[in-house]
């Protein structure tokens, strides 16, 4: 209002323009905006998102109804005339508690008897989609349920340098162990370029760390084979994988009798408390090589269903892997006995009905991701999972020889390198 315009010409504001402290304000304004955007996206970005997440599950339950409400007598504008008309007003809202920790979603959700119960106690598949998480764990405790979800799964990965085994549980992912001490025996399926292969020597060589002693059988003599030039107990050959899994039965048994006669046995206790080593039997392309058994297969099953059985107080423990697990060769009980279970790549729902059992309410989803798959850790819960990750030169026969203080005989680190690199 005080500024006289007719003085305000064009050449003023060019002049204005071109002055040094102009652009200098402009840029420092902008650099210090962007500063704050950076820094808040980097470390308050998750407040946002648990605010998104609030509002969807509130959201939720006002759309599906999933509350009471009462009819009341509206008054309209002019209170002192009567009025005919009625709203609603919400009489129970359910509780529902939402905190976010350690990259772990947990909603708490009352259990109050009402008629809406039967919805809340099966919230599994509306919160997995919703909030673009993956269900990691269910459980009913008094009053109320509780839904433990992994957030921002891919971000869960780990390197292979962070796979470690220790006390019983091997690390996998941030926040998913396999936890072979308590839940023993590791099923794997996954077809060509899933990251099957790269996963199993993932395996091998975080066990090696430990003092646990490895047994590998490769039918098909393709890249687990190789591991004969730097490890013992590495068979292909018919006659010897089927040695292998005899001695494996038997040393077995001759371990249960030890631990009865050692000073320190105690009813209940395993192998671990005895300090002896665990001992696995990691066998590639199972239903291939029953396949090739024909009738003798029977055998080599009722060696394996004694071994899931009895195996975890000794320290026994089978990684089966195959492209899909057929019930004709995982029958009677035996697939049951697998407690953590990872198909990888891309599998059919009547795969995925196999592995997970065919009445498992959960929708698989495809992503071209190498190493993506699902998991079940024994909990009977299953979510995303991801392999972990192995640097595109890594020589898996170069440091599993470093572990096992031998060389290859012939050189051949190249060529798993080439027959691995499409799995990864």
């Amino acid at each position: 209002m005080t500024l006289d315009w007719q003085t305000v010409t064009m050449d003023n504001l060019i002049q204005q323009l071109h002055r040094p402290y102009f652009w200098g304000s402009v840029i420092t304004a902008l650099f210090v905006c962007l500063l704050i955007g950076f820094l808040y996206y980097r470390y308050r970005i998750d407040s946002v998102k648990q605010l998104q997440h609030r509002q969807k599950l509130a959201r939720m339950v006002l759309q599906n109804g999933w509350y009471e409400a009462e009819q009341i007598q509206d008054d309209g504008f002019f209170k002192d005339l009567p009025s005919s008309k009625t709203k609603e007003k919400i009489s129970h809202f359910p509780k529902m508690y939402y905190y976010l920790k350690d990259g772990l979603i947990h909603i708490n959700v009352e259990i109050t008897m009402g008629k809406y119960q039967d919805q809340l106690l099966q919230l599994e598949k509306k919160l997995e989609t919703g909030l673009f998480c993956e269900l990691v764990d269910k459980e009913l405790k008094e009053s109320y349920i509780e839904y433990t979800l992994l957030y921002d799964t891919i971000a869960s990965r780990i390197t292979i340098d962070e796979v470690v085994a220790k006390d019983g549980r091997l690390k996998l992912m941030n926040n998913v162990y396999w936890a072979y001490d308590s839940l023993p025996h590791m099923l794997i399926a996954g077809g060509t370029g899933g990251g099957k292969t790269y996963f199993i020597l993932t395996l091998i060589e975080a066990l090696l760390h430990t003092d646990s002693k490895l047994y590998v059988l490769d039918p098909k003599n393709a890249d687990l084979a190789d591991l004969e030039n730097i490890m013992d107990n590495v068979y292909y050959r018919k006659d010897d994988m089927l040695a292998c899994i005899e001695q494996f039965y038997e040393d077995m048994l001759a371990r249960s009798e030890e631990m009865k006669r050692h000073p320190n046995y105690k009813t209940g206790e395993n192998y671990a408390y005895l300090g002896l080593p665990a001992n696995f039997l990691i066998f590639d392309e199972y239903v291939s090589f029953m396949d090739m058994l024909g009738k003798e297969s029977t055998k080599v099953v009722d060696k394996l269903k004694q071994i899931v059985m009895l195996g975890r107080q000794a320290g026994f423990f089978l990684i089966l892997a195959c492209q899909r697990p057929d019930a004709k060769y995982l029958g009677d009980g035996i697939r049951d006995q697998f407690n953590f279970r990872v198909a990888l790549g891309r599998m059919s729902e009547l795969g995925y009905g196999m592995m997970f059992g065919s009445d498992v309410q959960k929708q698989f989803f495809l992503k071209p991701i190498k190493g993506r798959g699902y998991v079940d850790v024994g909990t009977s819960v299953i979510s995303e999972f991801y392999t972990p990750l192995v640097p595109k030169k890594y020589d898996f026969l170069k440091n599993i020889g470093n572990l096992t203080a031998r060389t290859p005989t012939v050189p051949v680190a190249d060529e798993v390198q080439a027959t691995g690199a499409d799995e990864r």
